[in-house]
C-alpha cells in the first residue's frame, strides 16, 4: 500500500532505533507470529518469545544504561509494540506491561531501588502492575488494598483483579492505601511486590474471550510483608504515580490496538483482492473497496497521532493525558471496527477458527476496556474543552 509505504518512510529513525525496528520486524515475523493461533488455542504463556526478547536484550529498551539498558525513544518503544502486537496481541500486551511497571521506578524510585530492581528487568524479568481491583476500576482512587506500616516493613492485605501477568511476574508494582493517612485518593500508595513474598496468593487465572496467552490474575495478600524500602516514593505519592504510568501506558495499549488493526486490514486486502464473487475480485465492488478505503484511511490518521504522541514525551512534554486519551479512544476504537469489518468481509470464513480474523477480533474488544475505558478518557478529553 503506497500511502503506507510513503509514510514508513517519513518517519526518520536514527541508526540504532532502526536497527532496533528490522531486529524486531523479523523476530515478529519468524518466531512470534507463526506461533500465535497455536498458543491462543492452547491458551498456553509464550514462554518462548519472552525468552527471545531476553537473547536479544529487548526488554533493556525500558532500562538506562547505568542499570543495564539499551534505552530507545518512547516513540520507538510504541513502534516496537505495535509491531509485536501486529504478530501476537497476547504478546504485545505482556511486552507493553513489563514498560508500564519500569517506568514509575526509573522516574520515582531511589537509587537503590533502581539498582536493585531495573537490572532484573533488563535481563528478561516480567513485571506486572495491579491497580484494579471488584469495585475500583477506572476509578483507582476507590481502591481498598491496605498497606499497614509496621516498623522496618509493611503489611499488606487485600486483592486485585484482572492483572496482566500476576500469576508469572517477577516484580509487581502495587496500588493501594496507607492506613495512617485518612481513607481517601490522598492515601494511595504504591510498593515493588517481589515474586514469592510469603501471603501473595494466586487465586485463579482468568478465562477471557480472546489474548489467551496472555494470563490475567486474580491475586490475594493476607498480612503480606514487604521491605519498607520498597515503597515507591512517599506515603501518599500512589496517585500521582498512577497517573504518570496510566499516561505512559494508553498510548502502549493504542500502540496494541493499531498493531491488532494493521494485522485485520493487511488480511483483508489480501483476501479481497484474492476472493471472487460475480466474476471479479470483491475488492472491484465498490461497496468492499469503499469499506477498506475508509479503514485505511483511519489506521493512517491513528498511526500518526501515536507518533505525535510519543514525539510529545520524547520533546519533554509532562502533561499527555489528553493526547494520550485520544490515541487510546481512535486506535482502540478503529481495532475494533477494523476487526469486525474484517470478519464481515470474509464472510462466513472469517467467522469460524482458521483465518486469523476471527482471532483479531477477539482481541481488539480488551483494548477499548482496560487502562482506563473509552467512556472515561471520553471524559478526560471532554474536560479539556470547558472553558474555564
Amino acid at each position: 500500500m503506497k500511502s503506507f509505504a510513503h509514510f514508513e518512510q517519513s518517519r526518520r529513525w536514527s541508526t540504532e532505533e532502526a536497527l532496533v525496528i528490522d531486529q524486531v520486524s523479523r523476530l515478529a515475523a519468524e518466531v512470534i507470529a507463526p506461533r500465535a493461533g497455536q498458543l491462543d488455542e492452547e491458551k498456553a504463556f509464550p514462554w518462548a518469545n519472552i525468552q527471545a526478547f531476553k537473547e536479544i536484550g529487548l526488554n533493556g529498551i525500558f532500562v538506562p544504561e547505568e542499570y543495564g539498558g539499551s534505552p530507545i525513544s518512547y516513540r520507538c518503544f510504541l513502534e516496537v509494540v505495535r509491531i509485536i502486537s501486529q504478530a501476537c496481541a497476547a504478546t504485545g500486551i505482556i511486552f507493553g506491561t513489563n514498560s508500564a511497571t519500569v517506568k514509575p521506578i526509573v522516574e520515582f524510585g531511589t537509587e537503590e531501588q533502581k539498582s536493585r530492581f531495573l537490572p532484573r528487568i533488563a535481563d528478561g524479568g516480567l513485571g506486572a502492575l495491579a491497580i484494579t481491583e471488584p469495585h475500583a476500576g477506572s476509578d483507582g482512587g476507590n481502591i481498598q488494598t491496605r498497606f499497614r506500616p509496621d516498623g522496618d516493613d509493611i503489611v499488606i492485605n487485600g486483592g486485585k483483579i484482572f492483572i496482566t501477568t500476576g500469576d508469572v511476574a517477577d516484580l509487581v508494582l502495587l496500588f493501594g492505601k496507607w492506613t495512617e493517612i485518612e481513607n481517601s485518593p490522598k492515601a494511595v500508595s504504591a510498593v515493588i511486590l517481589e515474586k514469592g513474598t510469603p501471603g501473595f496468593e494466586v487465586v485463579r487465572l482468568e478465562t477471557k474471550m480472546g489474548t489467551h496467552a496472555s494470563s490475567t490474575a486474580e491475586l490475594a495478600f493476607t498480612e503480606c510483608r514487604v521491605p519498607r524500602a520498597n515503597l515507591l516514593g512517599q506515603p501518599g505519592d500512589g496517585m500521582k504515580i498512577m497517573m504518570s504510568v496510566l499516561n505512559k501506558s494508553r498510548p502502549s495499549v493504542a500502540a496494541q490496538a493499531l498493531g491488532i488493526a494493521s494485522a485485520a486490514l493487511g488480511d483483508m486486502v489480501a483476501y479481497a483482492n484474492e476472493r471472487r464473487q460475480g466474476g471479479k475480485r470483491i475488492i472491484e465492488h465498490q461497496a468492499i473497496a469503499f469499506m477498506i478505503a475508509d479503514l485505511a484511511i483511519e489506521l493512517l490518521a491513528a498511526r500518526t497521532l501515536m507518533d505525535h504522541v510519543g514525539q510529545l514525551v520524547d520533546d519533554g512534554v509532562k502533561d499527555i493525558s489528553v493526547e494520550a486519551s485520544m490515541l487510546k479512544v481512535k486506535a482502540s476504537d478503529l481495532a475494533m471496527r477494523l476487526t469486525t469489518d474484517a470478519v464481515q468481509v470474509f464472510g462466513g470464513h472469517g467467522y469460524v477458527r482458521g483465518h486469523r480474523v476471527e482471532r483479531l477480533m477477539r482481541e481488539a474488544k480488551i483494548t477499548q476496556i482496560w487502562e482506563g475505558t473509552n467512556q472515561i478518557q471520553r471524559q478526560v478529553i471532554s474536560r479539556d474543552l470547558i472553558v474555564r
